[in-house]
């Protein structure tokens, strides 16, 4: 049996698993503001708790995207995503049973660490299947997986959390990621090359731009080897600054609605999600865009690095927009989403583009690497902003909405000034 198109069938189901991986994820931030009560939480201390729920979950994300990364290069990507969905969806389970903040946070590190295979097995997917012209629209459909993922989840939780309560929310969800290995396992066989139901003008699209080592000719690199490369810090740096934006909104938006816009969970469920289909059409939008500049015959870094600078710009109007009207926004909700849509927006303009760079730069065996180094560098940033939104937001949002707007020209700078424009052709099996 042949199927046409097989390698969008893989980029679909790994967006499904983004979906999932965001449900999963996002179900303790749009819940907290309204169960902390239960575990002897006063008022007055429910973000500092947030906070180090999140922090735990972030230490194991960081690591698990080091380990996870090497995972997926060293057995593949099917059985590493297989891995990596099966822990998770046992981990969020999991936190149904928690009684105190100690058991959440235990379960929360084990959601962080098995949660961060989903980046890099995904890259390396992408690395896979798709010639670089087609990377950025595979990776921005993956990447929507994360927004739709979060669009789902407002609503879905709060209908959940209504009528059975947080913890079987938690069961609920955790059932997902198990359904999922089901079609994963069926369809995706092996890798291109070795795929029974490729077609053969399928696999030649896909093999049309490899360079003159093939896969199997390649050395697998090790982490200080990598480093020693300019575009590697490039990448690591870049993630380090821009990550963590979307993390403040992804972890604090509930909270930020309940406590500056007076919105009770029926409204949070109502209305949060419309940031993220933003984000969503934004992911898609920018890995079209740079696709389109490499088909128009523009090097492949270059294309990724126009559509970062993009999502950047997109990103400071929208965060400025923010700052100079915070303090009427809780007269005009909809002028506040779409602010805080148009920020998420131009973020996955640029975020899978920037995802899609290990790929350009890199060679198959090492893009998990690469891109799970990143993924460690995004968190180590994240986990620092996160645990200073409880300090700067106790009296006012503005210091929050500032922060975010420092990062993004950082994130910039480090991507346009340390990454070269074009591809860079490592002789690999000579080093």
């Amino acid at each position: 049996m042949k199927i046409k198109g097989l390698r969008w069938w893989i980029i679909g189901l790994i967006a499904v698993a983004t979906i999932i991986n965001y449900i999963d994820r996002s179900a303790i931030n749009i819940m907290w503001p309204y169960i902390y009560k239960e575990f002897g939480i006063a008022d007055v201390d429910s973000k500092q708790a947030l906070a180090l729920i999140t922090t735990c979950f972030m230490i194991t994300y960081a690591l698990g995207q080091m380990v996870t990364g090497r995972m997926m290069d060293a057995i593949g990507t099917k059985w590493g995503m297989v891995a990596s969905i099966s822990a998770w969806s046992l981990s969020i389970a999991l936190h149904a049973f928690s009684r105190t903040i100690a058991s959440f946070n235990v379960f929360r590190a084990m959601l962080g660490f098995s949660e961060a295979g989903n980046w890099p097995g995904a890259t390396k997917s992408n690395a896979e299947w798709f010639p670089s012209k087609e990377r950025a629209i595979a990776q921005g459909i993956f990447g929507a997986g994360a927004s739709l993922g979060s669009v789902v989840a407002a609503p879905f939780i709060a209908y959940v959390y209504l009528a059975f309560g947080w913890r079987a929310t938690f069961v609920g969800i955790g059932v997902l990621g198990i359904i999922w290995i089901l079609p994963w396992l069926l369809i995706n066989k092996n890798v291109p090359s070795k795929h029974p139901w490729i077609t053969e003008n399928e696999l030649k699209h896909i093999e049309s731009d490899l360079g003159q080592h093939s896969a199997s000719q390649e050395k697998l690199l090790g982490w200080k080897e990598l480093l020693k490369i300019r575009n590697s810090w490039g990448i690591i740096s870049s993630r380090f600054f821009l990550d963590p934006v979307w993390w403040m909104f992804l972890t604090w938006l509930p909270t930020f609605l309940k406590e500056q816009m007076g919105f009770d969970i029926k409204q949070v469920g109502a209305f949060a999600w419309l940031p993220y289909l933003f984000a969503a059409i934004g992911g898609l939008s920018g890995g079209f865009y740079s696709s389109y500049r490499v088909r128009s015959g523009v090097a492949a870094p270059k294309a990724r690095k126009e559509a970062i600078s993009i999502g950047c710009s997109i990103m400071l109007a929208a965060l400025f927009g923010i700052l100079f009207s915070l303090d009427s926004l809780k007269e005009h909700v909809e002028l506040a989403l779409f602010l805080i849509g148009m920020t998420l927006f131009g973020f996955q303009f640029l975020i899978n583009n920037l995802q899609t760079l290990p790929s350009d730069y890199f060679n198959g065996k090492n893009v998990g690497t690469v891109s799970g180094m990143g993924g460690t560098a995004a968190v180590l940033g994240t986990i620092g902003i996160t645990l200073l939104v409880p300090i700067i937001s106790k009296t006012s949002y503005h210091s929050f909405f500032v922060t975010a707007a420092m990062m993004v020209p950082l994130g910039w700078c480090c991507i346009y000034f340390l990454t070269s424009k074009e591809k860079v052709q490592l002789n690999i099996t000579n080093e």
